[in-house]
């Protein structure tokens, strides 16, 4: 990331120099602050980074500079169990479904709903490597109506099924650990 010469250049620039100066004098409370400034210059720099992105850039972080497909991207990953439809996306938006629909698939190259298919399935993988949580559990957690809906995407998309790709990510993981 390079820092530009203009306000929000000369306030990152000043910000991370405060934070290397809190991070070598050990004031009290240091801690925090870089903790905290550390969030917001994340933020920022995210921030800058999709603002320069080329127009024709395409992608999730691309898509968020759109009003309405940022806007639906974040109630879909704010609430991904919801029972989302394209038409109650485009109400809470405030557009058509096909407008929706055709903007979301001009920045994601794919439908809403495809896409919060997959979201909701990435999480359900997150959930299955890392909590005790049963197949039904998580498939409830993210959204699906039945263990069965959950166990044939989840297959479709990974290749296997849930269950055995809970296994298979233990057993990747103790052996990590004892390597």
């Amino acid at each position: 990331v390079s820092i530009r010469n203009d306000a929000a250049g000369r306030w990152l620039e000043n910000s991370i120099r405060f934070s290397v100066d809190q991070a070598d004098t050990l004031r009290a409370g240091g801690e925090a602050v870089i903790s905290k400034l550390s969030e917001v210059l994340f933020i920022e720099t995210l921030r800058t980074y999709i603002s320069h992105l080329p127009s024709e850039q395409k992608g999730w972080l691309a898509g968020t500079r759109d009003e309405e497909v940022g806007k639906t991207l974040a109630l879909m990953h704010r609430n991904p169990a919801h029972p989302w439809t394209l038409a109650s996306l485009a109400k809470e938006v405030g557009i058509s479904r096909s407008v929706l629909a055709e903007r979301f698939r001009h920045y994601l190259n794919e439908t809403p709903m495809a896409y919060l298919m997959r979201w909701r399935l990435e999480l359900g993988a997150q959930m299955l490597k890392s909590g005790n949580h049963s197949v039904a559990q998580v498939a409830d957690d993210v959204g699906y109506e039945s263990e069965a809906a959950f166990n044939r995407a989840f297959k479709r998309e990974y290749g296997i099924p849930p269950a055995r790709y809970r296994t298979q990510a233990r057993s990747a993981r103790s052996k990590a650990a004892s390597a």
